[in-house]
């Protein structure tokens, strides 16, 4: 893996989505799966993610974990576990460039609808709270993305910044584990990736800690529009347009 622009790109990327992941408690899959991909695909860019990003989140999962509000959590977990295999299937057969103009119009279209001041003003009944965990575990699967359907659902529902942010971590670390038994079963944790998460890692931990500090001082409508802004960079920077760029 020689030191060439797409490894100068995705460290860049790792920085980035590591900030955002630590403040947000999302967001750091909008943005690395992507743009990593651009450089090295999916079927590398999703299974990095899930290494760097389990393990050093690992001590912020922890403290957050007493504030999440299970009830919530835990349905939308479970139905999210069982819908993961089939998001692997797509990550497996699906066309790469496919794959990523969905994944960039999946974060548009989260960001139009959040922008728009559309709020789920109803009370969470369970079969919503199911479909939201469905919609999900699939892009969870695919891409490491299954942040979206369950930040539009919990931001529209009125939530504080600071429980949206613990939910997501305890949402998260249960999802994890289903798509890296699913990874682990189809052979995505290859000697590729491990290289790259050795060399990512780094800087995807030095992120976290920035965004984490940040996130101390900030209110619920600073949190909301740096959410907005890196969903748009991010989904703006991945379109395979910019692919000559990175694959001359």
């Amino acid at each position: 893996m020689s030191f060439d622009l797409a490894l100068v790109w995705a460290a860049a990327t790792a920085l980035v989505a590591g900030v955002t992941r630590g403040f947000s408690g999302f967001g750091g899959a909008l943005i690395f799966v992507p743009l990593v991909s651009a450089a090295f695909g999916p079927e590398v860019a999703a299974p990095v993610l899930l290494i760097i990003d389990a393990v050093l989140t690992a001590p912020i999962t922890l403290r957050v974990l007493r504030d999440c509000t299970w009830h919530e959590v835990a349905p939308l977990a479970a139905s999210a576990i069982i819908a993961v295999p089939f998001g692997v299937f797509v990550l497996n057969h699906a066309d790469p460039v496919l794959l990523r103009w969905a994944l960039a119009i999946l974060a548009l279209s989260l960001l139009a609808l959040l922008v728009s001041g559309w709020r789920y003003s109803g009370r969470p009944s369970l079969p919503v709270t199911l479909g939201v965990g469905l919609v999900a575990g699939t892009f969870g699967g695919a891409a490491q993305m299954s942040g979206p359907a369950v930040v539009a659902y919990w931001l529209g529902g009125g939530h504080s910044a600071a429980q949206v942010r613990a939910n997501l971590f305890g949402f998260f670390a249960l999802a994890t584990i289903a798509s890296a038994a699913g990874y682990a079963w189809t052979g995505l944790f290859t000697i590729e990736v491990g290289r790259l998460s050795l060399l990512l890692g780094p800087l995807y931990a030095v992120g976290l800690f920035i965004g984490a500090r940040a996130f101390r001082g900030a209110s619920d409508a600073h949190y909301r529009k740096a959410a907005y802004a890196v969903i748009a960079l991010a989904a703006l920077a991945s379109l395979p347009l910019f692919d000559g760029l990175l694959r001359p």
